[in-house]
């Protein structure tokens, strides 16, 4: 079963880029990665961009662009990772070893449909 685990942060919080510290964390996130692929359970994965979110809605017909985050939260969502795994227990193991739940948070959830490659 397909899970999305979205990694979410308050900005400032967490190691500074370019830190001994983001540095250590990079190694974890790296390790991790490593293993996720040879384990075989990442479907994909990526990093989001606090800077450049944009939203649509329709209301009415009308269609409404904004520019900003997704909702009103102090939260960001920086990143996302898709992974393939055979059910919660094992989508929550392999979040618990994410190094951004100490300073942020990541959620798990279940996909409805799966997912597919373009």
């Amino acid at each position: 079963m397909h899970y999305v685990l979205t990694l979410h942060y308050r900005d400032g919080e967490g190691p500074e880029m370019g830190t001994p510290e983001f540095e250590a964390e990079m190694k974890v996130w790296n390790a991790l990665n490593d293993e996720m692929k040879a384990a075989g359970v990442i479907v994909g994965v990526g990093g989001l961009s606090p800077e450049t979110a944009t939203t649509l809605r329709t209301r009415g017909g009308e269609e409404i662009v904004t520019d900003g985050p997704f909702a009103e939260t102090k939260e960001i969502l920086f990143s996302l990772y898709v992974i393939d795994v055979e059910d919660l227990d094992a989508a929550l193991a392999w979040a618990r070893r994410m190094p951004a739940t100490e300073y942020g948070s990541v959620q798990i959830h279940a996909s409805s449909y799966g997912f597919q490659t373009a």
